[in-house]
């Protein structure tokens, strides 16, 4: 690790520890605090409740610009301990402490590395043997690093690293590690979903490529330019740009370039606030083109298009609350009963899935030893509500279908269910299963 690195890693961990959140989920009731607005979650047995935990670690972006993101990721994985939880933990053999509960407890990574390393080293020295991170490819290729060395120079406190929404290639190809496991389809398998959508769209001629500034956005446009040259060579990049991620606050400018370049559609890997100010500023400069779009399904972003995103925002993810099917509708109102408040609705299978498959690793492990339990990880097959997906030992890339929606009014045919109360929803127009959504990887790494 170099120096910058290696001190941002120690400073600051003392601060953190003060300040770090611990959240018991589905211990004692739920301890949450009654100003959250959340229903009461189903309570563990008395002898799970007083168990060891098990204690997981996320570091996210809670404050700042993109903190509505991290408290969404928070959301989902509370959520998914509180089931684990409530059926009884974690379950081991009694010489491995029998059934104990998942533990949650949150760090601020202010959506900066040096606080993100600063983050690790303090939930690593509170006992955290699984660290959380997903809302920044830079961020996680900055703690695969970090994870990759403590674990070797201290092998009697090594962590696994799950990450459930950084998508750069890389972290599974170039950089892929022993002890981190992707739970979400990484930007290739994204764009490769939006291209089955695009194959199809012949009234298409000129596209705008507009991306955050950083490894993710850099290879979403990279991607974007590749796969339209091979499968839509007649479609014309009129423009392709990069912004500062998250300090942009008026889109207005990148928004008259793009309806002056002529383009019939945007296409964009952004996220957050980045994704709602630019379709918000096209919006009001009269852009009337299509977005093809990997989260423009949530967080803002259909309500500030209203109904000139109807039938012109796509959106690809794991999952969509209107994937049909009786289970998938289940699985999704017992989300809005949990966190009724409608800023809060945006739910993560891949989150729930990843949870899932922690706890059955840590169970057919038969301990809490890390190499135990990445090796497991290695094997996980999970299934929830209808859907699933399986671990990829070679690169620990989860393979899982994936679903392509278009926005539309809530109560038109296939969008039973809105976004944030908003009225627009998304209907499923693809869904593609794993064995069609998986790509190849170049990984190589070394394995224990």
């Amino acid at each position: 690790m170099n120096k910058l690195r290696s001190v941002g890693l120690k400073s600051g961990a003392a601060a953190l520890r003060r300040s770090v959140l611990v959240v018991v989920a589905a211990l004692a009731g739920a301890l949450v605090p009654v100003s959250a607005g959340w229903a009461q979650a189903p309570a563990p047995t008395a002898a799970v409740a007083q168990a060891r935990p098990i204690k997981m670690a996320l570091i996210e972006s809670l404050s700042g610009p993109f903190a509505n993101t991290g408290e969404a990721v928070f959301r989902n994985i509370y959520w998914a301990i509180e089931r684990v939880n409530a059926r009884g933990g974690v379950q081991l053999p009694a010489a491995a402490g029998g059934a104990r509960p998942l533990v949650l407890e949150r760090y601020d990574s202010k959506g900066q590395n040096e606080e993100a390393l600063s983050a690790l080293r303090a939930a690593i020295d509170a006992g955290a043997q699984v660290i959380l991170q997903g809302n920044s490819s830079a961020t996680a290729a900055v703690l695969i690093e970090a994870i990759n060395k403590h674990n070797e120079r201290e092998p009697g406190k090594r962590v696994l690293f799950l990450n459930y929404s950084a998508v750069d290639p890389i972290l599974t190809n170039e950089k892929c590690s022993f002890w981190h496991f992707r739970f979400d389809a990484h930007a290739d398998m994204r764009m490769a979903a939006l291209m089955e959508v695009v194959r199809e769209d012949k009234a298409l001629k000129s596209v705008y490529l507009i991306g955050q500034d950083y490894s993710f956005g850099q290879a979403v446009l990279r991607e974007a330019r590749r796969q339209l040259a091979a499968q839509r060579p007649d479609v014309a990049v009129v423009g392709d740009e990069l912004h500062p991620i998250g300090r942009v606050k008026d889109f207005a400018p990148y928004a008259v370039k793009i309806k002056a370049s002529g383009a019939q559609a945007v296409v964009t890997g952004n996220w957050g606030n980045d994704l709602t100010l630019l379709v918000k500023a096209a919006r009001e400069v009269g852009f009337d083109g299509s977005f093809y779009t990997f989260y423009g399904n949530a967080l803002g972003a259909p309500a500030a298009l209203g109904d000139a995103g109807v039938g012109k925002v796509v959106a690809v993810a794991d999952w969509l609350p209107n994937v049909p099917g009786a289970q998938s509708e289940a699985f999704y109102q017992s989300f809005r009963t949990r966190f009724p408040k409608p800023q809060d609705d945006y739910v993560h299978m891949r989150m729930q899935l990843m949870v899932e498959a922690l706890a059955q690793s840590i169970e057919r492990a038969g301990s809490t030893d890390v190499v135990a339990m990445a090796r497991q990880m290695e094997k996980a097959s999970v299934q929830l509500a209808g859907q699933g997906g399986t671990m990829r030992a070679a690169d620990h890339q989860f393979q899982q279908a994936l679903a392509v929606g278009v926005m539309d009014k809530k109560g038109t045919p296939g969008v039973k269910f809105d976004v944030e109360g908003s009225g627009y929803g998304f209907r499923v127009v693809r869904q593609i299963p794993a064995a069609r959504a998986q790509q190849p990887h170049s990984c190589s790494m070394q394995r224990y």
